[in-house]
């Protein structure tokens, strides 16, 4: 982040100082404390559970030069600028608009069902080779990390790729407004949040919102094998880039799976084909990496960077990283979410991964609402499809995923069903041995990491 002081956040954010110095500076934003550090600004939020405004004593005590607050008795701290605002998110929202208008970096927001993260990250990688980027860390893709990756910018930075969430409608909406970007990319359109926005049609609608208020030169980049959302961008006033498989202006063709790290397929885009290796598995990350070779075109990249940018891809915690566990045992840790088209493609990795016996460790996807039941049996009937050998599920809903396995031939005695991560584990002590391939998937809220510590700690 680049120094900013107390008169300019006041003035971007429309609030009043009321104690301290106008020309203090600031290094940097939290709405934390426990990652605050000193010279910061801190912005206490209010949340369901929690307000920030507990805690700007700890914020003071760890060094925060201004506060952003909504609450009078927070004024009279020595040494410390205190800003009054009406509300802090809102204000959180305006600050990083005003400030990433103090830079020319152009922009490319990323959305979608599933492949988010991938994408934004092969995007990322691949604009690396020619440009300075800043990009969306970690699960920083809602309505406070988006603001506070933007405060992190400095005028090194020429390019940006931004992840973004939602939930429901109208989040997006708000996300660009702060972001501004030159191309928007929708991955596809899934099941993830059918629950409050009740078909993937609403979810379409809501995803769409990423082609709103962009800047100079807008170009949508889109999945064109999605027929929802191929239909859903026939009409937009923008120039639509499609990628895909079926179909697209960047086709992916010849595709060969190389084992459980790497995959390699023919470009055929703008007239001539190109050979693509990425050091990633699966039919969806064939898809991500044409959106990211979309992206680089628009960026006025060479083929053979971006190509180079793609096969230097780092691989993201927690989404389908395969780890070489004890006993030459393979773990698959793709537990950061779930949705049906996630286990999905999480499932066809398993497939290609040498081993032993395939086990598949399943728990609940959460916010499938009326879904809930088809949801889950739909993922059975991909775990029965993919021979998978060995079938274990955690949670409430997560039993008919079992169903539709045995709907689809799966044997019942192959099947082991739990309420509790606990019984699953007890079950994994004495199941699996030297060789097997083990794939653990589930919602956030499930927690499945705790499963792949418990495999790797063994001895």
């Amino acid at each position: 982040m680049e120094i900013i002081n107390a008169y300019e956040i006041a003035e971007a954010v429309g609030g009043k100082i009321k104690c301290g110095s106008g020309t203090t500076e600031i290094t940097g934003v939290s709405t934390d404390t426990r990652i605050l550090r000193e010279g910061n600004m801190f912005i206490p939020l209010k949340g369901e559970r929690f307000d920030g405004h507990q805690f700007i004593n700890q914020a003071v005590e760890r060094g925060a030069r201004v506060l952003l607050v909504e609450k009078d008795e927070h004024y009279g701290f020595n040494g410390v600028v205190v800003i009054k605002v009406d509300d802090t998110m809102t204000a959180l929202h305006s600050l990083a608009k005003w400030y990433r208008n103090r830079f020319c970096a152009e922009f490319v927001a990323v959305t979608g069902s599933t492949g988010k993260t991938t994408t934004k990250n092969m995007i990322a990688s691949v604009l690396s080779k020619r440009f300075s980027v800043i990009k969306t860390p970690g699960n920083y893709n809602n309505q406070i990390g988006l603001p506070l990756t933007i405060m992190q910018m400095d005028s090194t930075h020429q390019a940006g790729v931004i992840e973004m969430g939602m939930s429901s409608f109208g989040e997006i909406r708000t996300l660009m407004e702060i972001v501004r970007p030159r191309v928007s990319v929708i991955t596809n359109i899934g099941m993830s949040h059918i629950e409050k926005l009740g078909s993937r049609e609403n979810i379409l609608k809501a995803k769409m919102e990423i082609f709103e208020g962009m800047g100079e030169n807008p170009v949508a980049v889109v999945n064109g094998d999605d027929e929802l959302l191929r239909k859903g961008t026939a009409e937009i006033n923008i120039p639509v880039i499609y990628f895909g498989i079926e179909s697209g202006d960047y086709r992916a063709a010849r595709i060969d799976m190389l084992g459980e790290r790497r995959s390699e397929y023919t470009l055929c885009a703008e007239g001539n084909e190109y050979h693509v290796s990425i050091p990633v598995a699966g039919k969806h990350n064939i898809y991500n990496s044409l959106a990211a070779i979309a992206v680089g075109r628009t960026f006025g990249m060479d083929f053979a960077d971006i190509i180079l940018g793609l096969e230097d891809l780092e691989e993201e915690k927690m989404r389908l990283v395969i780890e070489d566990g004890p006993g030459g045992i393979k773990v698959i840790n793709d537990t950061y979410n779930a949705s049906p088209d996630s286990m999905k493609s999480a499932l066809e990795v398993l497939r290609m991964v040498e081993g032993r016996r395939k086990i598949a460790v399943l728990a609940d996807m959460l916010e499938m609402g009326q879904y809930a039941e088809e949801g889950h049996r739909m993922v059975g009937r991909y775990v029965a499809e993919n021979e998978v050998d060995i079938l274990i599920t955690v949670g409430h809903n997560s039993k008919y995923i079992a169903q539709g396995a045995m709907d689809r031939g799966m044997k019942r005695d192959c099947i082991y069903c739990f309420e509790h991560k606990k019984d699953a584990e007890r079950l994994l002590e004495t199941l699996v041995t030297e060789q097997d391939v083990l794939l653990f998937k589930g919602s956030r809220g499930m927690k499945m990491e705790e499963l792949v510590h418990s495999i790797q700690e063994r001895s």
